[in-house]
């Protein structure tokens, strides 16, 4: 069973990187995913990398948001740029075995219990 802790600034500065530390030592073969969720709306992708180091990232991310892995510390980190109020939300992790799934949070299993991103205009 995967565990996954998200770590991340709070109120942030227009540059900001947020970390998924998971517990599973066969993380390697695991997909992680970045979603998030503002108050009122659903959870939305945001950024992928799969166990093969293929990303994927959301247009509304694309340009300025980065995803990456280190598998030597267990660790997908989220490069946040050019910040904007409306990436404001609850930052979560998620993960699963294998392949990239597709952008779809409920075709993922194993969850980060969410980190909060205040992004002030």
């Amino acid at each position: 069973q995967v565990q996954l802790q998200e770590s991340g600034p709070g109120l942030v500065k227009p540059s900001q990187t947020l970390s998924c530390a998971a517990s599973e030592r066969s993380f390697r073969s695991y997909t992680i995913v970045w979603f998030r969720q503002a108050p009122g709306k659903e959870r939305e992708f945001v950024a992928a990398t799969s166990w093969n180091f293929r990303t994927y990232v959301a247009d509304s991310a694309k340009g300025r948001f980065t995803i990456s892995r280190d598998n030597a510390k267990n660790t997908v980190y989220l490069q946040m740029d050019s910040l904007k109020p409306e990436d404001t939300a609850v930052y979560y992790c998620a993960a699963n075995l294998g392949d990239w799934g597709g952008p779809e949070a409920n075709k993922y299993y194993y969850w980060g219990q969410g980190t909060q991103v205040s992004v002030s205009s």
